[in-house]
């Protein structure tokens, strides 16, 4: 199917002369959306859609809109792929007692759709983005019984067989069928599809606001220049909320990680969940430890006790990283919402749409975030029932939208 979005007279009225561009109009279906294809001239370009920001979710989408025919621009404040999804641990976490339950649908389908997304990123970017599928063992918190772990499955031996390092002091585990992929490897992918698909990027730009006249969308403002387009989706993260016109209640929430060097790599097979801790292995010898949940605004700096400590709490899990080397250790900004839920759909702008607010889980929900994205931005009906994520529930909850 062609990519449609709504009619808007006056965007086309905002190039005047011989900034026009050449459109071809034509009826899908009964309804009032039209069809456009865009001739570019040497004067004015125009896209399809543009989409803000350069993360997983952003280039995600931009992907999936290139496959619907849609011409796409991405316009990423800093250097696409740099923020949240570079920072992120990887755990393809959709199991467990971790997942809200009003996020389990998309957490699960999109669980599901990530070696088909994996092998098609990987075709078309020449990346190995590291999916791994040993599995995560999950040691359960105080008054956490082992019984009641959503998907929950016992280990296959003792503890002490199935992963030797561990000094677990005699708790006990289960087993979770979970994947982890490495995301910087990811959105490295990612791009590179995005730009072999024919997706234009703009970096080094931060969009300012939304572009709107007659209460129709008709481009972005950035703190360099200006882009036009009838449709926008805002996939700027924890930046998403400092974006005019709309007031979207996002807000950065710090996590603090750090990587080892594992003296072996079979030193650990499974992603590690302790109350007090993850591990998650890659396969080419690295160990990644986190990750705190802080709220301390834009500050994305590490500090030295909290380090330490995650040091600490990785080397009285695993004894054997007492003398590995720690290559790095950062701080990344996830994008949370008061209910920490995403924020997926159309906005009360025609031509306006989000797709933000992912909390710990953009690196888990891009697959699904852009295939139902896709769908509402060419108005089908999506896959799975977005109401729950509307823009508006925070209306309800006293937050506002304000027009042009």
């Amino acid at each position: 199917m062609r990519f449609a979005f709504p009619a808007c007279a006056d965007y086309r009225r905002r190039f005047k002369g011989d900034h026009v561009p050449k459109v071809t109009l034509a009826f899908c279906g009964s309804g009032k959306t039209l069809c456009c294809s865009f001739f570019y001239n040497a004067v004015v370009k125009t896209w399809d859609v543009i989409v803000i920001g350069g993360g997983i979710i952003g280039l995600s989408l931009s992907i999936e809109l290139r496959k619907r025919g849609a011409s796409v621009l991405v316009v990423e404040r800093g250097e696409p792929g740099r923020e949240a999804s570079y920072a992120a641990g990887g755990m393809l976490a959709n199991c467990g007692d971790e997942t809200p339950r009003r996020l389990q649908g998309l957490a699960t389908a999109s669980a599901a759709m990530y070696p088909e997304f994996v092998h098609q990123l990987q075709d078309e970017s020449g990346v190995n983005v590291d999916l791994r599928d040993q599995g995560t063992l999950l040691f359960p918190g105080p008054g956490h019984s082992i019984d009641s772990i959503k998907d929950a499955q016992p280990l296959s031996g003792p503890l002490g067989q199935v992963e030797p390092a561990l000094a677990a002091g005699g708790r006990p585990a289960v087993f979770l069928k979970e994947r982890s992929v490495c995301p910087r490897a990811l959105v490295n992918a990612a791009l590179k599809a995005a730009k072999h698909r024919g997706v234009d990027v703009s970096s080094g730009t931060a969009v300012i606001s939304v572009d709107v006249s007659r209460g129709c969308v008709v481009g972005v403002t950035t703190d360099k220049t200006s882009y036009s387009s009838p449709t926008v989706v805002n996939c700027a993260g924890a930046w998403a909320g400092q974006i005019a016109p709309c007031l979207i209640p996002t807000r950065p929430v710090k996590g603090q990680m750090i990587c080892f060097a594992m003296p072996s790599r079979e030193l650990l097979q499974h992603v590690i969940r302790t109350p007090e801790i993850y591990l998650i292995p890659r396969s080419d010898g690295r160990m990644l430890a986190g990750a705190t949940v802080e709220e301390a605004g834009f500050d994305k700096r590490t500090v030295p006790e909290t380090v330490q400590q995650l040091n600490r709490s990785a080397v009285n899990l695993v004894p054997a990283l007492r003398e590995a080397k720690v290559l790095e250790a950062w701080a990344g900004l996830r994008p949370g919402t008061p209910d920490n839920l995403p924020i997926l759909g159309a906005t009360e702008m025609p031509g306006y749409f989000m797709a933000t607010g992912h909390f710990r889980d953009g690196i888990l929900l891009a697959p699904v975030t852009a295939r139902v994205m896709a769908q509402v931005m060419a108005k089908e009906m999506p896959e799975h029932d977005l109401s729950e994520f509307s823009l508006e529930r925070f209306a309800r909850q006293g937050s506002r939208v304000a027009g042009d």
